[in-house]
């Protein structure tokens, strides 16, 4: 009981949730661990044609994080639908799937196809660029993100948890928009941007020239960034940035965050997600806590413990 935490539109059985992209579709992790022991699997991005991603490195280490420039290399919407969904709906575990896009079409056909399912709901990664509008990132501009929302409800049934870019000067207005259209939810951040340069060849190290930066380092950026959602929004938020250890996720729950998601921590430690759920049940049993007290309590005063 002390695990569970309300996403508003569901009850989880716990907070703890992979990153989409570092899960893949929790094949491998399956073979580790049962996946039934998360409170969700968050999965890798769905875009309606497969994606091979970006040529060149792809990954570069970073002091305290990792850079990532993968592409959204997925199998497309078929393969997602035949195979992979099928597979995972087989685990027991409640589903949220990521979608991606170039286009708000994509987003639409995606979504749609989707909403025939049985899923937790879909989990819309925003931070792609609209290459009908220049390349501008959907979830840069609230207009933009209050017309994709919109438009994706009128389309799908299924709950929509809104996932958007920390690449912005002000994150409570793409918040407000993505509640205003209809969002139950939002994930808070996904990777900021950044870059490496290779000394000896003196160029870019990746191949895309600039990727996502994720881990240790940017939890900081990510708890500011969930705060700030938090005082303007009435929908839950689903913290996610830099998470490792059980103390990363009380801050993140403390900041208002219902619950959270860990990404590149568990290249390191592919165990770790199981594990963080037994920590945490029992760091609010030694504390005679609940996920449902965290919430937001750093808002309200909270404890000094």
């Amino acid at each position: 009981m002390r695990l569970k935490t309300d996403l508003g539109f569901a009850q989880l059985k716990n907070p703890v949730l992979p990153a989409s992209g570092c899960f893949g579709w929790g094949r491998e992790y399956s073979e580790l661990f049962d996946l039934k022991e998360l409170g969700a699997v968050v999965t890798k991005a769905v875009t309606p044609e497969a994606r091979l991603g970006n040529a060149g490195i792809r990954v570069a280490e970073t002091p305290a994080g990792m850079l990532n420039a993968i592409g959204l290399q997925n199998g497309g919407l078929a393969v997602a639908l035949q195979e992979d969904l099928p597979w995972l709906q087989q685990q027991g575990v409640p589903i949220l799937v990521n979608v991606a896009g170039r286009t708000e079409g994509d987003y639409l056909q995606v979504a749609e196809a989707l909403g025939k399912y049985d899923l937790l709901g879909l989990e819309l990664n925003l931070s792609c660029p609209n290459v009908k509008e220049g390349g501008i990132t959907f979830g840069t501009d609230a207009d933009g993100v209050y017309k994709l929302v919109s438009r994706v409800k009128e389309v799908c049934g299924l709950p929509l948890v809104v996932k958007l870019s920390p690449n912005v000067t002000d994150i409570t207005q793409p918040a407000q928009a993505a509640e205003a259209a209809g969002a139950q939810a939002l994930t808070l951040i996904n990777t900021l941007r950044g870059m490496a340069i290779d000394i000896h060849s003196r160029r870019p190290l990746l191949g895309n020239l600039t990727g996502g930066l994720s881990g240790p380092a940017i939890k900081p950026v990510a708890l500011a960034f969930v705060w700030q959602a938090a005082q303007v929004v009435d929908i839950p938020i689903i913290g996610c940035g830099g998470i490792a250890g059980v103390e990363d996720i009380i801050e993140f729950l403390l900041a208002g965050a219902a619950a959270v998601q860990v990404g590149s921590a568990t290249f390191a430690d592919p165990l770790l997600l199981p594990r963080l759920v037994t920590e945490l049940e029992q760091w609010l049993e030694e504390r005679n806590t609940s996920i449902q007290e965290l919430v937001g309590a750093a808002h309200r005063g909270g404890s000094h413990d």
